[in-house]
């Protein structure tokens, strides 16, 4: 047999690239063997909104060095979750897709941070289907800004600009992303919401009746206009809670002249399939 037909025999070498997908790629999100993955770190604050100690967890940069400063992603878990449901939960890979980006030179270090995004002011409160019942994720926004983000930007080396400054959240933490980022687009360059949850505009589910943080659809729009953000939303074809409203959170977008990238997740769900598909596609976007 000739050398030419033994090298057209041979399994053609493919290198993986990275970059946009709707589905998280298995090379991103695999575990690969000698590589020091990020550790889950839990610590608590002070919270002068709610008068409580509120938790949150947190990734460090494999090399966190105190003399350099990182920008922040603060990643915002659903409705009845904590500060544990995002990165714990090992289906999400988050720890996986953040270190084999950060390697791969696509994603820059960064801190990641998991709040606690029920603001109660009451700890025996509990979260539901109702319009009082969710007040305090409406809450969060005071909380993050007068609490969370002095108590992270004092605890770690990081940057205060608008610009090393990011948010994202999956079903109700999409919501509350959706709702800060506009209102706050002074504090976050960049915001995702991966299957936002409804409630920033009016509307019904088959949960309960939402009054809207915004109260009407031309409502839906940058508080501060002169900060304008890097913006994303994706949701699974499958989404079997969320179902429409973030496709319709894309077209109030459209409709109100805001700037935005959209995509569907195939054959997603309301799950961590979603989940990993939103955190890849994002991270690789901001900071840049």
């Amino acid at each position: 047999m000739s050398n030419s037909t033994n090298e057209a025999e041979k399994k053609e070498e493919t290198v993986f690239q990275y970059g946009f997908s709707p589905l998280c790629p298995v090379e991103a999100s695999q575990t690969k063997a000698g590589v020091n993955y990020a550790n889950v770190n839990h610590s608590s604050y002070f919270s002068k909104t709610t008068g409580l100690d509120r938790g949150y967890n947190y990734i460090l940069p494999e090399y966190y060095d105190p003399s350099k400063k990182y920008p922040v992603l603060y990643f915002l878990h659903g409705i009845f979750g904590d500060e544990n449901s995002i990165p714990c939960d090992r289906n999400n890979k988050i720890a996986e897709i953040y270190k084999n980006l950060c390697d791969a030179g696509v994603a820059e270090e960064m801190i990641i941070v998991f709040p606690n995004m029920f603001a109660v002011t009451d700890r025996n409160q509990k979260p539901g289907f109702t319009a009082e019942a969710v007040l305090p994720y409406d809450n969060f926004i005071n909380d993050l800004v007068n609490d969370l983000i002095p108590h992270i930007e004092g605890k770690f080396s990081t940057y205060t600009d608008r610009q090393h400054r990011a948010i994202m959240g999956f079903s109700m933490g999409g919501r509350e992303t959706l709702f800060i980022g506009l209102s706050r687009s002074d504090l976050f360059g960049y915001f995702g919401a991966v299957a936002p949850a409804p409630g920033v505009v009016p509307g019904k589910d088959y949960n309960m009746t939402h009054e809207g943080q915004f109260k009407s659809e031309a409502e839906m729009t940058y508080v501060n206009p002169e900060y304008q953000s890097k913006i994303m939303i994706c949701c699974g074809t499958n989404d079997s809670v969320v179902g429409k409203f973030p496709s319709t959170y894309h077209n109030i977008l459209t409709a109100n002249g805001i700037e935005h990238e959209w995509y569907e997740v195939p054959g997603a769900d309301h799950n961590s399939v979603a989940i990993s598909s939103g955190f890849y596609n994002f991270i690789q976007k901001i900071f840049k």
